[in-house]
């Protein structure tokens, strides 16, 4: 295989399928996602068996738990990703929305209207089900998508890629409009990111790494996170019962994924009182905790935090601890720490709150709930194709509209300018 014309051919199918796809009828998009959900369900067998093989060889080759999981399909994964496609199904069609119109004074009718964005080159790693997230969010908004998972899930890429696929011919869809890069060939992503005449958008989703090879190498626009250091504070008016679950939910329910927490702030004046009980709750859930000077000499079980630690997105059942003096200093330490992701304050004192949403710049700023609620389907989204850090052209969870951009429609009646 030669790595340039290889993805010179995916990137000239795509282009060609996008343009097929854009003035597409919300009705049959909705009918391929109806569909494709209908098949994931009716093929579990063959996707759980793929899935299987890849389980198997992250394992011999020695993949840390935390992202074996993130591997892992499992029927109600499965039925979960069914679901997210007819909830994408269900959400209004961005294409063609008007988002704004006027009348000139002089009889021009000016619309603004969402249009897809051509193309889009996806990159992510483990996690299978993001396929499926991924061509669905694309499809309804009208673009092409060209998928290149990790290596580690080729087998259960290869299987949802084919009956995505099956799926768009039988509503009549063009089939290009969904396709996989099939080898693990690093040239070819490289190659790819250099064909901004075919491709609109780049979106990597995994490790740092990653993320900062695609942004330096890629000639069209990337929508990017680099890391989720994710922070829950706990104020001095918080309730404690509550901040404790909050923590225990934000740091062990799924740790490798990126709104996981990975840092955790306590005010002096409840250190005492909260940080023995919840350090307990955390640490029987497996969770290795690293903290400041304070919470080793308040935990004397608490391995000593560096400032690497204060730093690093863990994806493991690790958490560094900090108390802190004031919401002042929690606010001071995110900002100097964080990743601009998600943050979390837990208090009663409506003031503390406001503070710490008006003054926190992260792409999502919770009072009293979890970090993993970050997320396109708790956020209403129907699915999500990652979480964007960046100030633009989009930030957070992006869903369908974030997938569109817009044209100006003007109708006239034979106006010219004078």
């Amino acid at each position: 295989m030669n790595p340039t014309s290889y993805a010179d051919d995916l990137a000239r199918r795509a282009r060609a399928a996008s343009r097929l796809l854009a003035p597409a009828l919300g009705e049959r998009k909705n009918r391929w996602l109806g569909h494709a959900a209908n098949a994931l369900v009716t093929r579990t067998a063959e996707i759980l068996a793929a899935n299987a093989n890849d389980i198997e060889a992250a394992t011999r080759a020695g993949m840390s738990a935390p992202n074996v999981d993130r591997l892992r399909l499992t029927p109600a994964r499965i039925e979960a990703a069914a679901n997210g496609l007819h909830e994408i199904a269900a959400l209004p069609d961005p294409v063609g929305s008007i988002l704004d119109s006027n009348v000139r004074p002089n009889g021009l009718q000016v619309h603004k209207v969402g249009v897809p964005l051509g193309v889009i080159f996806f990159i992510y790693e483990s996690r299978p089900n993001v396929t499926v997230d991924a061509a669905g969010l694309c499809v309804k908004s009208g673009n092409a998508i060209i998928l290149r998972g990790g290596k580690e899930a080729l087998a259960s890429n290869t299987i949802l890629h084919a009956i995505l696929q099956d799926s768009l011919r039988a509503c009549e869809l063009p089939a290009d409009a969904v396709q996989l890069v099939n080898t693990s060939d690093r040239e070819v992503v490289g190659q790819l990111l250099q064909l901004n005449r075919h491709i609109d958008l780049a979106i990597p989703r995994g490790g740092e790494s990653l993320i900062r090879r695609v942004a330096e190498e890629a000639t069209m626009p990337v929508l990017k996170h680099y890391m989720g250091n994710c922070h829950v504070y706990v104020d001095c008016a918080a309730d404690l019962a509550m901040a404790e679950r909050i923590i225990v939910n934000a740091k062990c329910q799924r740790p490798g994924v990126c709104n996981a927490a990975e840092s955790l702030l306590v005010h002096v004046d409840i250190a005492p009182t909260f940080l023995p009980h919840a350090a307990a709750a955390l640490i029987a859930k497996g969770v290795e905790l690293r903290g400041c000077p304070a919470t080793c000499a308040l935990l004397p079980i608490v391995r000593p935090a560096t400032d690497a630690d204060f730093a690093a997105e863990f994806l493991d059942l690790i958490l560094s601890v900090k108390i802190v003096q004031s919401l002042d200093e929690a606010i001071d330490h995110i900002a100097r720490y964080g990743s601009q992701h998600t943050e979390t304050i837990v208090t009663n004192d409506l003031a503390a709150a406001r503070r710490f949403t008006a003054e926190v710049d992260s792409s999502a700023v919770l009072v009293n709930a979890s970090t993993r609620f970050n997320d396109g389907f708790e956020f209403g989204l129907g699915a999500e194709i990652g979480i964007s850090t960046d100030k633009f052209h989009a930030r957070g969870p992006c869903g369908l509209r974030e997938l569109c951009s817009y044209k100006y429609v003007v109708y006239g009646n034979g106006q010219i300018r004078e």
